[in-house]
């Protein structure tokens, strides 16, 4: 099947959809759904879910309002507190199904209210082959995956992204801060925050994708194995800004960026 054919599959779905109703992270699939959906169906019949929770970037938050409303997309902006959920906070191995379901439920009133027929998220056909628990409260809610049904990749997505001129085709992937954190390592505010100032540090110094890992007093940072060279050169420097932070001890995974990292745990 070429990209063509993908893209075609991609407008008669939503097409069949009528009015969509987008849970919009900001992220470079998220984005092109919801930029593909309103040139598809005509704003007026998209609409933009942004969640504002503890464990996303306020940074992503604004660039995603922004987006949204830059393109004429009425945008509605729910703010949750992941944390007050006991079942999410202590973070077992199926803790992305509660904050879906949260999401979801969440969404289905929203739509209901502003006369939306059907729920979509962003994703791609690459999340099939990955562990994904929030499917399950997919399903509870009838909430469809058009790029995933569609079979488009990430692969795709940048490409296609890259053709419409979005600002996010290049954008490095990201993920709630909570998935830094071990499964069975209870998620706090503080240990969000740690992990957003080294995160957000790290990227000011030039890296593109980063992850920092948290293990309490010890941190794991992950990065593209190209720039771990240059990392190592600024040692003295990180080493001191996080500390400062709060970590005792900092380590860098040899092995680079892998997506779902922490799910190696699972298998173990």
């Amino acid at each position: 099947m070429t990209i063509e054919k993908e893209k075609r599959r991609l407008e008669q779905i939503l097409k069949e959809s009528r009015k969509v109703l987008v849970a919009y992270s900001g992220g470079v699939d998220s984005t092109f759904l919801l930029k593909f959906a309103a040139d598809c169906l005509g704003v007026e019949n998209v609409g933009a879910l942004i969640e504002k929770a503890e464990v996303y970037p306020d940074s992503e938050i604004e660039f995603a309002k922004k987006f949204a409303e830059s393109a004429g997309i009425k945008t509605f902006v729910f703010s949750s507190k992941k944390l007050s959920d006991r079942k999410f906070a202590e973070n077992p191995e199926d803790r992305c199904f509660y904050c879906k379901k949260d999401l979801f439920s969440n969404m289905v009133k929203i739509a209901k209210k502003n006369g939306f027929d059907v729920i979509a998220d962003g994703s791609n056909a690459d999340d099939i082959s990955d562990y994904r628990p929030g499917n399950k409260a997919k399903s509870m809610y009838g909430v469809i995956s058009p790029l995933q049904m569609a079979g488009l990749t990430k692969k795709n997505i940048r490409e296609l992204s890259k053709k419409m001129k979005l600002p996010t085709w290049n954008k490095p992937q990201m993920a709630c801060l909570a998935s830094r954190i071990p499964y069975g390592e209870k998620i706090t505010v503080d240990r969000l925050k740690r992990i957003l100032l080294a995160e957000e540090y790290l990227r000011k110094l030039g890296f593109k994708i980063v992850r920092v890992r948290d293990y309490d007093s010890l941190c794991r940072i992950e990065l593209n194995p190209s720039e771990i060279k240059r990392l190592i050169q600024l040692k003295e420097k990180v080493v001191k800004k996080l500390k400062k932070i709060g970590y005792l001890y900092i380590t860098v995974d040899l092995e680079g960026y892998k997506t779902g990292s922490m799910n190696k745990l699972l298998t173990v």
